[in-house]
């Protein structure tokens, strides 16, 4: 991590880390445990969007609280949405065989939001959001115990990364490969150009 970080990153997500690092951003993680449960007749829309700012302002609590350098926060949310269900990261193995029978054969949407809180001298909020169709192939019971004991599903919404064995059942992709993965590099790059932070240029050897 940044010894001199320009931001903190809300998130144990390594796919968001490396994303960022990608893009030449100089970050700490920072702790952002919420409840993540979604409102009763919450749209999903607005369900990733408050999910993205309350882990941004548990990220700047925490950095209070820890009495760390002010910085501004980066964090987001991302939930697959299919037939009209959230489907965030599953509680065990047969929650996520669930979610993977769901969505076999079908066509679904991924939502991210990302929100940029900038805590200081005066108190600001960027806020994006990424939408993507994702369409599966027909996925037979065999493959959806092989996946689950791979154990990728158990830490990603709607039980699959695209980047890693999950992308074996992606037959199309309409939007953000970097959204789907849980940052979306296009948005979270306007955000930062917005609140005036300057991607890092690489150093020459």
């Amino acid at each position: 991590m940044a010894k001199f970080p320009q931001l903190y990153l809300a998130s144990s997500s390594p796919r968001r880390a490396e994303l960022l690092t990608q893009i030449g951003v100089q970050f700490a993680v920072i702790d952002a445990d919420c409840d993540e449960t979604p409102l009763p007749a919450e749209a999903p829309r607005d369900y990733v969007q408050r999910m993205a700012r309350l882990k941004a302002n548990t990220g700047s609590a925490e950095m209070v609280a820890q009495q760390l350098p002010l910085r501004p926060i980066l964090a987001a949310d991302t939930a697959v949405i299919c037939n009209a269900r959230i489907l965030g990261k599953p509680r065990d193995v047969h929650d996520a065989a669930t979610m993977l029978r769901l969505l076999s054969g079908r066509r679904h949407q991924v939502l991210t939001a990302v929100a940029l809180l900038i805590p200081t001298p005066k108190p600001q909020e960027w806020l994006a959001l990424s939408k993507s169709d994702v369409t599966f192939r027909t996925l037979s019971e065999a493959e959806i115990t092989w996946y689950c004991r791979t154990g990728e599903p158990l830490d990603k919404a709607g039980s699959y990364g695209i980047q890693g064995y999950g992308a074996l059942f992606v037959t199309a992709l309409n939007g953000s490969y970097s959204g789907v993965m849980g940052l979306p590099i296009c948005e979270t790059g306007r955000l930062l150009k917005q609140a005036g932070i300057a991607l890092m240029l690489p150093t020459e050897n």
